[in-house]
């Protein structure tokens, strides 16, 4: 699909430079209009380009003017109608009808095909990364929807992408928990130990460690003896890491979630060329039998080795990062992290470009900070006794209120079981991952499943609903997928009424939404943008007729095919942009 604004920046970006040659680096700004008295998009450089020429070469200028100026220097195209200069020196555009129905017709025959990229790009994400022995909660939630819709998105324009699952499977904690199952099932290396509820078992181990001295001991001793890989010790924290994979999967498999686990364990054995590689580049001074980094810039120092010898998480994450870079050779390495790692994770960042893994000029690393889930009462999401809020029992809760919702609507009246099965789920699911989607990710947000399964407003129950009801209008008119291909092949879109013409433009702007959220990685750009389009299509199917019926008798006297076409497009864009967020639509609801 062809990105129209970026189309247009080029268009004008020639035109400025064709103007202004001596000009370094002019201002480009393009953007779609807000209104249509304005045209379709809007380039408002003009302004821009005054203050700089007001700066540099000290002459009084008139921004129209340089408007008109530019205007002049725009290069022959298929794309633009007509330009007028408005107001100060707004440049808007119109775009020809013939290029848009054109474009329609293109996604039509083709399918919602990606932006055109550059080069294909290796990426790394490192999303979700609960911690074995505990239960993934409400705060895994943010990070596994978000870096899931981040990985869809770059598998979609054609990215070669790494889903990590950097698990807390390595440190001090197993010590305690090798020595509780040593008591506890003392013939776990022959007989399998049935852990049911590993959390309580967590707790258990925990609360030995901090009242019994000789426990203690013991645990300590464990690490060491796990460190050096001692097989009956391997045995035991890989039954432990095993209980606790089998309960994170029954969460992805819900959510339809996958990714490659390769958590700190992973690591370990490239720890000890990272403390010698910061060491011989003399980048390690000893404070008080610690090794510690100090980076440029950064206030805290990094430790990268304790005075026992032991290794840190500092350590770890620098090895990945170095093995993320050098061995993947990444472009993108992308960490959906929350913002309270983010001290921590800038100077890792920051280490890594001072001893030379990567240039950022060259290659991306960042770090997609998101904010808390918050109660409704604003306060830290917990349970009415205050515990952390299990993911499990969310995803639950969230079935069984869409199914209320659905029988409330009397929707078990008219759907086979298996059809209300299937829309339970996509509500249930796609309401939850839509409500932090369609957040900024950098801000909190407050959890709330009746806002979520409200069905109206910017939410997934209004979005489902609208897009089946899209869906509908053909099998309703008896028009099947081959027509609908026939008619797309050889039918004009007519776009002459302005419902016609808003809603083919707003289908057009996918790609430049998705070219944003590349550079920003703000997915709810996309949630704002799927909302406009269904509400632009709210208003043209109640303004032009895609069916017309006999009054009488109810009976189809005519079919408008374009319109039908607009509205295949419109479901088209819609299933692709639900298919990023990782929602799974119904055809019935």
């Amino acid at each position: 699909m062809i990105n129209i604004n970026g189309r247009l920046q080029k268009l004008f970006g020639e035109a400025i430079k064709a103007a202004y040659p001596d000009l370094e680096n002019p201002p480009l700004a393009v953007t779609p209009s807000q209104q249509p008295k304005f045209g379709d998009y809007q380039c408002n450089s003009a302004m821009g380009i005054t203050q700089m020429l007001q700066k540099t070469k000290e002459q009084k200028v008139n921004p129209r003017e340089i408007a008109d100026n530019i205007v002049k220097n725009i290069p022959d195209n298929d794309c633009i109608a007509k330009v007028e200069i408005a107001g100060p020196g707004f440049i808007n555009v119109h775009l020809r009808e013939d290029f848009v129905s054109k474009q329609l017709s293109n996604l039509l025959v083709n399918g919602v095909q990606p932006p055109a990229i550059e080069k294909r790009k290796k990426v790394v994400v490192d999303f979700s990364s609960p911690n074995i022995a505990k239960e993934m909660h409400v705060g895994h939630l943010r990070s596994t929807i978000i870096g899931d819709s981040m990985c869809r998105l770059f598998e979609f324009v054609g990215y070669d992408v790494l889903r990590l699952n950097h698990l807390g499977d390595w440190g001090t904690q197993f010590g305690m928990l090798i020595a509780h199952l040593q008591d506890k099932f003392p013939d776990y290396l022959t007989v399998s130990p049935p852990i049911g509820d590993l959390q309580a078992f967590y707790k258990e181990s925990k609360r030995r460690f901090d009242t019994e001295e000789e426990f203690k001991k013991r645990a300590y001793q464990c690490v060491v003896l796990l460190q050096s890989k001692n097989p009956d010790f391997i045995k035991a924290w890989k039954l432990i890491c095993d209980v606790s994979r089998k309960e994170f999967q029954k969460i992805y498999d819900s959510l339809h979630i996958t990714l490659i686990e390769r958590g700190e364990s992973y690591y370990q054995d490239m720890m000890k060329d990272i403390v010698q590689e910061f060491e011989e580049r003399g980048f390690v001074q000893v404070d008080d039998g610690r090794k510690i980094v100090f980076v440029p810039g950064c206030s805290v120092p990094l430790t990268i080795m304790k005075s026992d010898g032991g290794f840190t998480y500092d350590t770890s994450d620098l090895a990945a990062l170095k093995q993320r870079l050098l061995e993947e050779k990444a472009d993108i390495v992308v960490y959906v992290v929350d913002s309270g790692q983010s001290v921590h994770l800038q100077t890792v960042f920051a280490a890594g470009q001072m001893i030379g893994w990567y240039d950022p000029k060259v290659t991306r690393v960042v770090h997609a900070a998101f904010g808390v889930v918050l109660g409704e009462d604003k306060k830290k999401f917990k349970t009415r006794s205050g515990d952390t809020v299990r993911l499990i029992d969310l995803l639950d809760e969230g079935l069984k209120r869409s199914m209320d919702k659905l029988k409330d609507k009397e929707r078990d009246k008219v759907l086979t079981a298996e059809e209300l099965k299937a829309a339970q789920t996509s509500v249930a699911f796609g309401c939850i991952k839509y409500a932090d989607l369609s957040h900024n990710r950098m801000n909190d947000y407050i959890f709330s499943f009746d806002k979520m399964l409200d069905d109206r407003g910017n939410t997934a129950a209004y979005l489902l609903y609208a897009f089946t009801r899209i869906r509908a209008i053909a099998r309703l008119a008896n028009i099947d997928e081959e027509m609908l291909q026939k008619a797309a092949r050889e039918a004009e879109l007519i776009l002459d009424h302005e419902k016609e013409w808003k809603l083919g433009k707003c289908i057009l702007r996918f790609p430049e939404i998705l070219q944003k959220i590349l550079d920003d990685l703000l997915l709810h750009t996309l949630c704002d943008y799927l909302y406009e389009l269904a509400t632009t299509f709210t208003e043209f199917y109640d303004n032009c007729y895609c069916v017309e019926k006999d009054r009488q008798t109810g009976k189809i006297v005519k079919v408008n095919m374009w319109r039908m076409l607009l509205c295949e497009a419109t479901a088209a864009v819609m299933a692709k942009g639900f298919d990023i967020l990782g929602i799974k639509p119904v055809q019935k609801m």
